[in-house]
C-alpha cells in the first residue's frame, strides 16, 4: 500500500465522518452501560460557526470522544435556539429589504415568514459543527420551537403560575426600543460612556428670585420630571422642604421632598425626580406618592406630552432641549462626565427603564437549593473562582421578566375577557371554561390570546430535561430515556451565560427533577485576538472557522485552540497556534510513515537496546496516562492535550524511535515492530478526541482491521503500575546522553565522529541502558575502568565520572586555549571578590545578607579555579 508522503487533511475529513455516521458511532440509546451525557449550548437558529463556537463544541467533543472509548454509553444532545429577539429582526429585515413592514402583516403571515427564514438558515450551524468532527446524536437534534418542547414550554408556565410563581404587574423594566420588547436584567450590558452632565436650574415658587440646581445626564427627561428631592440632613437644602419649583420649558410645579437616599457629595445634592424613566426615581414617586408621567414611545421617539419635541428622538431632544435650557437661562453649565450606561445584549441599542405590564417569575425561593448545590460542590464549577461569581447574583436575585413583546416564539398561554380578567391556560377553550365562572355569556370570540412571547431563555432553562422528555412537566413522571440520561454529566459553557442559562437550568432541574441537571460546568473563557481584543465581526478581527479547517485541517485547528485555552481564560488567538496544531498532525503522520516503511527481518533476535526501549517507553506511557486522566478529571482540558503533545513529540518521536530504528536500509526484528505498532496504537488512542481525524486514518494503515474495529470505539488505555525503577535508570541514561551532546556541541564534535566513553563507576551500577547510550551518542566505545584518564572532556552523573579521550579529531591545543580563558576570567572575579570582604568599612555596613552572598561567591570561585586547574593538569 502506497502511503502518502504528506498528510492531506481535506482527503480523508470527509470521509471518516461519514463512515463514523454510517455505523451510528455517534447514535446512544439506553442500555446497561453507564451513560454519559452532554447536551449542547443550543445556538442560534440563525447563527453560523464563530470562533467561540469551535472552541465550546471542540472541548465537548474532546469530552465525549474520551467516554465513548471509556466504554460509557456517551451521548451528545445537538439542538438549536430559536432565539426570539435576534430571529425576529432578522425577518424584519428581509420583509424591509423586500418593501414589507411588520406592521402590514397578521401574526400568522409573519410567523411564517420567520418558519421560512429558520428552515433556510436553521441546520446551518449544526452542518458547519461536522467539519470540526462534533460526534453529536444527529438523530436526537432538538429546536426550542419543536411543537412538542413548545408544549413543554407551556405546560411550564401554567404549572408555575398555579404554584403563584408566575405573576402579571405593572413595574419599571428594562425596553429596547430598536427590537421594541421589554428585556430581563441579565441582557442589559452597562458600558462605561463618555457623556455631559448638564446643571440645570429650577426657579423656587413664590420667590423673586431663589433657584435649585440640579445635575443630569438625561436633560430630555426633565419634560417628565414629578419632583425634586434633597438630602433631610443637607443644610443648604432645609428651608426648601415641603415648598415646590418649577419645571422649565414645560413650566409644571412640582414638590420639594427630603429622602435619605440622597446623596449629598453627588452633582449638587439636589436630584431631579422622573418616576417614568428611572428605576430609583420610580421607588421615590411611590414612597412620596408623587406623579407618574411618561414622554417616551416605544421606538425611543418623544410623545405627545413632550410638547413641540412630540415625534423626534431621544438623542436628538437631548442635543435640542440643552440649547433650549441654555437660551432660557435655565442651564448654569456643562461638564464632561464618565457613567454606566445599560446596552441591549441582542441590539446594542442604550436600554430605556420604561414602566410596562409585564409577566414576571418570582425568583428567590426557586434559587434556594439552586444557591446551595452550587456553594457545597454537588454541582461543580470549573474553575471554582466562578462559584463567587454566582453566588453574588443568586444571593440577589431579582424576579425574571419573562414577557416579550415579539411574535416569533413561546406564546404566553393567557386569554383575556373584554373586562380585563384573564385565565391561564393550554386553549383558548380551556381558558374559556375559567372565563365563563364569572361570566357565563362568554364565547370563544370574546377572548383574546395574550400577545406577547415568552423570553427565550424560558424554553432553553428546560433543555437538559426537554431533550429528553417533554411530558414530565404535566405528568410528572420521568420516562424511560429522561430517568437513564438524567442528570447529565458535564456542561460546556461561556461564563457570560452563567445568569441568562445555567443558573436557571440549575433552578428548573431541582424543580422539576429535584436534582442538579449536570454535574460539572466547565467554564470556556473568550477567544480574543493577540492584541488582547474580543473576536467580533464588526472589528473584523475574527477568522471564518471554516477557511481555518480549509487550510490546517480540522485536527490542526482543534489543536491549536486548545493548546493555549485553560479553563476560564481567555484565548489569545493566533493563527499560528494552527499551525503549531497541524505541525502536530504532520509529526505523527511522519512517525507512521517511517515505522511503515521498515523492512522487517524474522531471523533478527530483538537487540537489547530495543528490549529496553521497549520497557522503558511503557513506564513512561503508564506514567503520563496517569497525569492525563487526573487532568481531564480536573478538566485541565488544555494540559492533559499538552501532557499528549509532549509525550507523542518528545518521548515516542524523538526518544524512542531514535533508540529503536535500525540502520540505514537495515532491516527491524519483528518483536521490535510489534512493540512499536502496539505502542503507537495506545498513543493514538490519547490523541483521538483531540485530533479524532488524522488518527482513524492512521489507526487503519498502520493494520488490518475487522469491520467494526474503529478507533472512535477502540478501548481507552488501561491504568497499570507505573514501573519506576526503569523510569530512574533512564534518567541516569539521559543525563549521560545529554552530557555527551552537549561536549559535542561545544566543542565542535561532529556526530559522525564515533566517541570512546569511559566510566568510573561503582561495581553495582546499573548498565541496562548501555546500549542505548552507545546508540543515541554514537560511540565506539562505552567501557568500564578504575583509572582516571588524563587528556580526556569529563562530567559527572551521580556516583559515576565519565571521560570521553581526546582523539586527533578533537583539537588538544584549543581546549587549553579555552580553559586558559575561563580561568583567568575566574581569577579576576575571585580578586573583585577578595577585595569586598577585605574592605572592612564594607564589611561593618553591609546588610548580613549581601555579607552571606559576596562569600558565597568566592566559595563558588575557589572550587572553580581548583576544577580548571585539574582539568588543565590532565590536559598537559
Amino acid at each position: 500500500m502506497e502511503i502518502a508522503k504528506k498528510f492531506e487533511p481535506n482527503k480523508i475529513e470527509s470521509k471518516w465522518y461519514a463512515q463514523w455516521m454510517e455505523k451510528k458511532f455517534f447514535r446512544s440509546v439506553p442500555d446497561e452501560r453507564e451513560p454519559y451525557t452532554i447536551v449542547i449550548p443550543p445556538p442560534n437558529v440563525t447563527g453560523v460557526l464563530h470562533m467561540g463556537h469551535m472552541l465550546n463544541n471542540t472541548i465537548q467533543d474532546v469530552l465525549i470522544r474520551r467516554a465513548r472509548m471509556l466504554g460509557k454509553n456517551a451521548c451528545w444532545v445537538p439542538g438549536t435556539d430559536h432565539a426570539s429577539i435576534a430571529t425576529e429582526a432578522k425577518v424584519v429585515n428581509k420583509l424591509r429589504e423586500q418593501g414589507i413592514n411588520k406592521s402590514d402583516l397578521s401574526r400568522e403571515e409573519f410567523l411564517q415568514h420567520a418558519w421560512d427564514w429558520t428552515e433556510k438558515h436553521g441546520g446551518i450551524i449544526l452542518e458547519q459543527l461536522k467539519r470540526i468532527g462534533a460526534s453529536c446524536d444527529w438523530e436526537r437534534t432538538r429546536f426550542t420551537m419543536d411543537k412538542d418542547y413548545y408544549n413543554s414550554v407551556i405546560d411550564v408556565f401554567i404549572d408555575l403560575y398555579e404554584k403563584g410563581h408566575i405573576y402579571r404587574g405593572v413595574r419599571m423594566i428594562n425596553w429596547d426600543p430598536e427590537a421594541l420588547t421589554a428585556l430581563s436584567d441579565e441582557e442589559v450590558i452597562h458600558k462605561e460612556v463618555n457623556s455631559r452632565l448638564f446643571y440645570v436650574r429650577y426657579k423656587i415658587c413664590d420667590t423673586d428670585d431663589e433657584w435649585l440646581t440640579i445635575a443630569t445626564t438625561r436633560p430630555e427627561t426633565i419634560l417628565a420630571d414629578t419632583g425634586l428631592c434633597v438630602n433631610p440632613d443637607d443644610e443648604r437644602y432645609k428651608k426648601y422642604i415641603g415648598k415646590r419649583a418649577i419645571v422649565p420649558i414645560i413650566n409644571r410645579e412640582i414638590p420639594i421632598i427630603a429622602d435619605e437616599y440622597i446623596d449629598m457629595t453627588f452633582g449638587t445634592g439636589c436630584l431631579k425626580v422622573t418616576p417614568a424613566h428611572d428605576i430609583n426615581d420610580y421607588e421615590l414617586s411611590i414612597k412620596h406618592k408623587l406623579q407618574v408621567i411618561d414622554i417616551l414611545n416605544e421606538n425611543g421617539t418623544l410623545n405627545n406630552q413632550a410638547l413641540h419635541y412630540s415625534g423626534k428622538d431621544r438623542f436628538t431632544v437631548r442635543k435640542e432641549i440643552a440649547k433650549e435650557l441654555d437660551e432660557q437661562g435655565y442651564l448654569v453649565k456643562v461638564e464632561d462626565h464618565i457613567n454606566k450606561v445599560g446596552f441591549s445584549e441582542r441590539t446594542n441599542a442604550v436600554i430605556e427603564p420604561r414602566l410596562s405590564l409585564q409577566w414576571f417569575l418570582r425568583m428567590q425561593q426557586l434559587a434556594k437549593p439552586a444557591l446551595e448545590n452550587v456553594l457545597n460542590d454537588k454541582i461543580k464549577f470549573h474553575p471554582n473562582k466562578f462559584k463567587n461569581t454566582y453566588r453574588h447574583w443568586m444571593e440577589n436575585i431579582k424576579d425574571w421578566c419573562i414577557s416579550r413583546q415579539l411574535w416569533w416564539g413561546h406564546r404566553v398561554p393567557a386569554w383575556y375577557a373584554p373586562d380585563g380578567k384573564f385565565a391561564v391556560a393550554k386553549t383558548a377553550e380551556e381558558a374559556l371554561q375559567k372565563l365563563k365562572i364569572n361570566n357565563p355569556n362568554l364565547t370563544l370570540e370574546n377572548i383574546k390570546q395574550d400577545e406577547d412571547v415568552l423570553d427565550t431563555w424560558f424554553s432553553s432553562w428546560l433543555w437538559p430535561i426537554s431533550v429528553f422528555d417533554t411530558q414530565v412537566f404535566k405528568t410528572g413522571v420521568p420516562n424511560d430515556e429522561l430517568k437513564y440520561y438524567y442528570p447529565t454529566n458535564d456542561l460546556v459553557t461561556a461564563p457570560e451565560i452563567m445568569f441568562f442559562w445555567v443558573a436557571r437550568m440549575i433552578i428548573s432541574g431541582y424543580e422539576y427533577m429535584n436534582d442538579l441537571p449536570f454535574k460539572n460546568v466547565y467554564y470556556t473563557g473568550i477567544v480574543r485576538d493577540k492584541l488582547g481584543r474580543k473576536m467580533s465581526k464588526s472589528l473584523g478581527n475574527s477568522p471564518d472557522p471554516l477557511e481555518l479547517i480549509e487550510k490546517y485541517g480540522a485536527d490542526g485547528v482543534r489543536v491549536g485552540m486548545l493548546l493555549s485555552s485553560p479553563a476560564g481564560n481567555d484565548l489569545l488567538f493566533d493563527s499560528s497556534l494552527c499551525e503549531q496544531g497541524r505541525n502536530f498532525s504532520n509529526k505523527v503522520w511522519n512517525a507512521f510513515r517511517l515505522i511503515k516503511g521498515w523492512k522487517t527481518d524474522e531471523q533478527l533476535e530483538q537487540p537489547a537496546a530495543c528490549k529496553i526501549a521497549a520497557k522503558w517507553f511503557e513506564a513512561r506511557f503508564q506514567q503520563q496516562l496517569c497525569e492525563i486522566n487526573d487532568l481531564y478529571e480536573k478538566f485541565r482540558i488544555s494540559e492533559a492535550l499538552m501532557s499528549v503533545y509532549k509525550l507523542v513529540w518528545d518521548d515516542f518521536c524523538s526518544t524512542y524511535l531514535e533508540m529503536i530504528k535500525p540502520g540505514f536500509e537495515a532491516p527491524i526484528d519483528t518483536q521490535t515492530l510489534n512493540d512499536t505498532i502496539t505502542i503507537f496504537e495506545n498513543l493514538l488512542k490519547l490523541m483521538h478526541p483531540f485530533m479524532p481525524f488524522v488518527t482513524e486514518e492512521i489507526w487503519h494503515l498502520i493494520k488490518q482491521r475487522k469491520d467494526n474495529e474503529y478507533l472512535i470505539v477502540a478501548t481507552w488505555p488501561e491504568q497499570k503500575q507505573i514501573n519506576h525503577d526503569i523510569l530512574q535508570k533512564y534518567n541516569m541514561a539521559a543525563d549521560v546522553i545529554t552530557n555527551v551532546r552537549n561536549i559535542r556541541n561545544e566543542k565542535n564534535i561532529a556526530n559522525k565522529v564515533k566517541l570512546s566513553l569511559q566510566v568510573i563507576a561503582p561495581e553495582n551500577c546499573d548498565k541496562s541502558f548501555d546500549d542505548i547510550i552507545i546508540k543515541l551518542c554514537n560511540l565506539s566505545e562505552l567501557k568500564y575502568t578504575n583509572e582516571k584518564i588524563s587528556n580526556a572532556y569529563t562530567f559527572v552523573v551521580k556516583a559515576n565520572e565519565y571521560f570521553i579521550p581526546f582523539s586527533k579529531e578533537i583539537d588538544v591545543k584549543a581546549e587549553i586555549d579555552a580553559l586558559n580563558k575561563e580561568l583567568e576570567y575566574t581569577k579576576g572575579f575571585l580578586a573583585s571578590v577578595e577585595k569586598k570582604l577585605n574592605n572592612e568599612r564594607f564589611v561593618n555596613n553591609a546588610p548580613a545578607s549581601v555579607i552571606e552572598t559576596e562569600r558565597k561567591k568566592y566559595n563558588d570561585a575557589t572550587q572553580k579555579i581548583k576544577l580548571l586547574e585539574d582539568k588543565l593538569s590532565l590536559l598537559k
